[in-house]
């Protein structure tokens, strides 16, 4: 009957645990071996080398055949950058075996394609590394090691949550929401750690609403196709993020994208249809906000026009008039308090998808309600059932339009917006 909003009422529990971050890879070697090599060289290779803080050299010196290596950060660094990663460098030769590793855990890398470069990923901030290096040529080899520390982070960044949950199954308006305990400066160094995988492919694009917190969202009209996996890759550790501000761990989430639940809402025609996979399931009779309330030029009694993600759903929602600043006694100037089953949240504004058996006589006839949209218990029922957080719900017909941030309706964004909202500018292929 009556409709409302009770801000911080959730039925869904945002999880704050995630996974490791490790940094897990495979040595970029033929042939690799997870013995350290000692700094020598071998068999005929040359035997002078330098060292220090911004690198070592080793071969070269003595015996002009030999390879010549320089590894960066040099041996004995206390205060290596986690940003600048590992530089492995062969000169008159080729980099047969390289190993970076932290404690027993292998840093990734990628050769260059001559195998005279090798580089690693950022690094973890205050943590101790060995680098072993094998080079060859065709007459001598040189080996060649560097033990080091990366500089601690003076103000670390974490992830301190992730939307969807690990594990959810959602729908397939699902945004990706990524926050931060701290702010971002260098936005566009955090995004390139940001990676999205699906099975099946979707083009997208991050939105930073804030320093603290960015989004990702599927383009217009070309939502996530249902029934497959995706997942979000932060490889945040040794990321400089701001001034003295580094990563200090990945995360990793997976979820699920479930079957396609599109419901289109006419205040006009006052019905709701609902499709599954692209087929109507089920039409229903509904009663949309009545209008009549206006404030700052707003009509707060309307529906929102737009493209609604539902948000949550609650068996039992108590919903009351303080949302609008009236006391639920005050029955002469619209105050209410009811208790509401089957409630389908669907923005920040107080709006629902939810029963209201009490008014089963306007359902299909007149727009009733305070702006929520009622309808028949049994169907209200089956759609609280059938429901994931982030359904794709379209209100046609009203004159209140829907905000782009008014709980997870990004897609009221326009696109080419919604770009310029990256730090990169530029659209990602999840594929």
């Amino acid at each position: 009957m009556s409709l409302g909003y009770r801000p911080g009422f959730w039925r869904f529990t945002v999880q704050r645990r995630f996974a490791a971050g490790t940094l897990r890879g495979v040595r970029a070697t033929a042939g690799l071996t997870g013995a350290a090599l000692l700094l020598a060289t071998a068999c005929s290779g040359g035997g002078g080398g330098t060292k220090g803080d911004s690198g070592v050299t080793v071969g070269g010196t003595e015996d002009a055949a030999a390879p010549h290596v320089t590894i960066t950060p040099g041996d004995g660094n206390t205060k290596a950058r986690p940003d600048q990663g590992v530089v492995i460098k062969a000169a008159n030769g080729t980099l047969d075996q390289v190993s970076v590793l932290a404690g027993q855990r292998a840093v990734t890398g990628e050769m260059s394609a001559d195998r005279t470069t090798w580089k690693s990923r950022t690094l973890v901030p205050g943590v101790a590394y060995v680098v072993s290096v094998t080079a060859k040529n065709a007459q001598k080899s040189t080996t060649a090691t560097s033990k080091f520390r990366t500089l601690r982070a003076a103000n670390p960044l974490s992830v301190i949550d992730v939307t969807p949950m690990a594990g959810e199954t959602v729908g397939v308006g699902m945004p990706i929401t990524v926050t931060f305990n701290r702010t971002v400066t260098d936005r566009k160094a955090v995004e390139r750690a940001l990676t999205i995988k699906s099975t099946k492919p979707a083009v997208g694009a991050w939105y930073w609403v804030s320093g603290q917190q960015v989004i990702f969202r599927t383009k217009n009209g070309q939502y996530w196709q249902p029934n497959q996996q995706v997942a979000l890759s932060a490889k945040l550790a040794g990321v400089k993020a701001g001034k003295d501000v580094y990563g200090t761990r990945d995360v990793n989430r997976k979820f699920k994208i479930g079957d396609s639940h599109i419901s289109t809402i006419s205040t006009k025609t006052k019905k709701m249809v609902v499709k599954v996979n692209g087929r109507v399931r089920k039409t229903t009779g509904i009663s949309a906000g009545k209008g009549g309330r206006v404030v700052n030029g707003v009509d707060t009694y309307l529906t929102t026009n737009g493209v609604h993600l539902t948000m949550s759903k609650h068996r039992v929602e108590i919903m009351t008039s303080e949302w609008m600043g009236v006391d639920p006694e005050d029955k002469e100037n619209g105050g209410y308090k009811e208790v509401i089953p089957f409630a389908v949240r669907i923005s920040s504004s107080g709006e629902y998808v939810h029963a209201m058996g009490s008014r089963m006589w306007a359902m299909g006839q007149v727009n009733a309600s305070h702006g929520c949209v009622n309808s028949p218990p049994v169907f209200a029922q089956w759609f609280y059932n059938l429901s994931y957080r982030g359904d794709v719900v379209v209100v046609t017909g009203s004159k209140r339009q829907l905000a782009w941030n008014n709980g997870w309706s990004y897609y009221q964004m326009p696109w080419t917006q919604w770009v310029r909202g990256s730090a990169l500018k530029q659209e990602v292929s999840t594929g």
